[in-house]
């Protein structure tokens, strides 16, 4: 804080009135010879301490001026520290004006994105669940589609495994007769609809006599299982393979001593539909597992 400028009035004539108070002092004192009274000697020193009061008194009066001046500069400092104190007040407020609206603009941003987050949850729940039954639909369908594809295969498998019995069945019944020219012929014909079948993967195939019994590829009339040294005595029809799978087991007439000659099964009719079945049928079908 600066010091108040010093401003003093005249002093000469409290200077001047000391020196008349102290010259009366004296002329009191001279004019009261040889010994001066009670009186003289109290109006001395009244005239004396006087003198001194007026000396100093200006002094005291710049004094005082000069305190009053440094309590104004005080004041006037305190007043303009008051009214920054009162801009910083505004500043604050209108700091916190702000800060209000931004935490405002941040609860909406937060609840706006809140809610573009949820529909997109939504919509990714909306969207998962249409795909999922979009993709169990194309399921269903292709299983639908498998299906009909293994059936039909399964009834053209059928017509082609009665057509080669048939024609084994003409073959065989050839050989029977003794005839080479008809014999020749057959064989022909048989192996051209063997091969017409190859190419499509179903192989037929006829276990020689002698072979032994497989109960994998094999099978007697009956179904019942021969012995662990049973021996194929005779075939009676051919068994069949589609790509690799065996899907009906040659019937068979086993040569073991414990076996009954068996007499040879018709073959059945071709307008009967084959059915897979597990059970002992003689002529059944496997169904081809999926490749």
């Amino acid at each position: 804080m600066h010091d108040a400028p010093s401003v003093s009035g005249p002093k000469w004539p409290f200077f001047l009135g000391d020196a008349a108070l102290v010259a009366l002092a004296g002329f009191l004192f001279a004019a009261s010879r040889p010994a001066p009274g009670h009186w003289e000697m109290i109006v001395g020193a009244i005239c004396v301490a006087l003198g001194a009061g007026l000396g100093v008194w200006p002094f005291l009066l710049d004094h005082r001026e000069r305190v009053k001046r440094l309590d104004t500069a005080a004041l006037g400092s305190v007043s303009e520290k008051l009214q920054n104190l009162e801009q910083l007040a505004a500043q604050i407020s209108r700091a916190s004006s702000e800060w209000q609206n931004v935490h405002l603009q941040a609860e909406r941003t937060s609840t706006s994105a809140k809610e573009i987050t949820d529909r997109m949850a939504a919509e990714v729940r909306d969207f998962t669940a249409f795909m999922q039954k979009a993709n169990d639909s194309e399921k269903a369908t292709l299983r639908l589609e498998v299906e009909k594809l293994r059936r039909a295969e399964m009834d053209w498998l059928q017509v082609l495994v009665h057509v080669l019995d048939h024609v084994h069945a003409l073959h065989g019944g050839a050989v029977r007769s003794g005839k080479a020219g008809v014999i020749e012929q057959l064989t022909q014909f048989r192996n051209a609809c063997q091969d017409v079948a190859r190419r499509v993967g179903l192989m037929a195939f006829v276990p020689a006599p002698g072979d032994a019994f497989d109960p994998t590829r094999h099978q007697t009339a009956d179904g019942a299982a021969g012995p662990a040294d049973a021996v194929v005595a005779e075939p009676l029809t051919a068994g069949f393979t589609l790509q690799g799978r065996v899907v009906r087991p040659a019937i068979v007439r086993l040569a073991a001593k414990d076996v009954a000659p068996l007499s040879r099964p018709a073959l059945p009719d071709p307008a009967t539909p084959l059915t897979p079945d597990s059970g002992p049928e003689p002529f059944a079908l496997q169904a081809p597992g999926p490749s």
